[in-house]
């Protein structure tokens, strides 16, 4: 095995399905000396995988928790922090790590495409109350396919294509970490159950000086949503939201923001219902308020089911769903 790959250890963070992270783990194997898959405390345990320490979490504490768990398991100087539901290459880690080396210690991203090809948006700028109320405002929906738009709601339009980018931060579905300076801040905040965990992770790093890089170069595919439960994924990223203003400032600012972006939504909302389309205005306005102010918004509470015309994850851009 060589010197690089001695260096890396990887951490699995699994919740579901067991194909996708059993098809990842084979795919890791030979590419980084310790693989630890996490099983957060999924409803059927995960069963023994050949070539990976798998260890069950007795409680679901959601993404933060998880890698914490297994990065305390880790004997190397750099991990790999990967969503369960990736698809990557035979060379992929040995990619990642001989593009991260000139920027080292860092915090890198591969560029992470969808099944279809597609560029996630990995790069992002640190998240303002501005970039928040951007996407609260669902009459500006039709136009996110627009680049104003995406550095609106804090996409890095620069981390595109094939560029090795410094940005603020990335997104956590495929990150390198280095060890030492991740036990350092402490790890993740479990306060965050999913989503925003990692933007909070990355601003205390770049307190000791660490960048965040996308590398354009590397790539890997997302399947998407193999480890999250659609039907909370909005209700967990406003809270995670609200936690990183509670945690960083700004959180009576953002509520107030937002609450100003819902009644202009209520007012796009009536002029909807006027031509008959099928929204309740009413109910919408009721369902954002109630995200606004964080309630219900525990690990592991289910949401119920969106009334007509409450904007999901996928019809807004939300940039820190995994």
């Amino acid at each position: 095995m060589n010197e690089a790959i001695q260096q890396v250890g990887v951490v699995v963070p699994h919740y579901g399905d067991p194909a996708p992270t059993r098809d990842l783990v084979a795919s890791l194997i030979g590419q980084a000396l310790s693989i630890v898959v996490v099983d957060d405390a999924s409803p059927e345990p995960l069963a023994p995988i050949a070539g990976a320490s798998v260890v069950r979490r007795e409680v679901n504490g959601g993404f933060g928790a998880a890698v914490n768990t297994g990065m305390a398991r880790l004997p190397t100087e750099l991990a790999l922090i990967l969503n369960s539901d990736l698809e990557i290459g035979p060379t992929f880690v040995a990619d990642l790590l001989a593009g991260a080396a000139p920027w080292q210690p860092v915090v890198a991203s591969p560029q992470v495409t969808t099944l279809d090809g597609d560029p996630e948006w990995v790069g992002r700028h640190f998240p303002t109350i501005g970039h928040q109320v951007i996407e609260w405002l669902t009459p500006l929906a039709r136009f996110r396919h627009l680049p104003r738009l995406h550095e609106g709601v804090g996409h890095d339009t620069r981390a595109v294509g094939d560029a090795v980018v410094p940005v603020d931060w990335v997104v956590g579905a495929a990150v390198l970490v280095p060890v030492a300076a991740f036990r350092a801040v402490g790890g993740f905040d479990e306060r965050y159950f999913m989503n925003a965990e990692e933007v909070d992770l990355q601003r205390r790093l770049r307190g000791l000086g660490i960048p965040s890089v996308v590398l354009g170069t590397v790539s890997v595919v997302h399947r998407g949503g193999g480890s999250s439960d659609p039907a909370r994924s909005r209700q967990w990223l406003v809270a995670s939201r609200l936690q990183y203003a509670r945690t960083w400032g700004g959180l009576r600012r953002l509520q107030m923001a937002l609450v100003g972006a819902s009644a202009v939504n209520l007012c796009a909302n009536v002029s909807r219902r006027a031509l008959r389309r099928p929204v309740r205005p009413v109910d919408v306005l009721r369902e954002e308020l109630r995200l606004i102010q964080g309630r219900g918004a525990g690990h592991a509470a289910a949401r119920p089911p969106s009334p007509a015309g409450v904007p999901t994850d996928t019809e807004q851009d939300l940039p820190c769903e995994r």
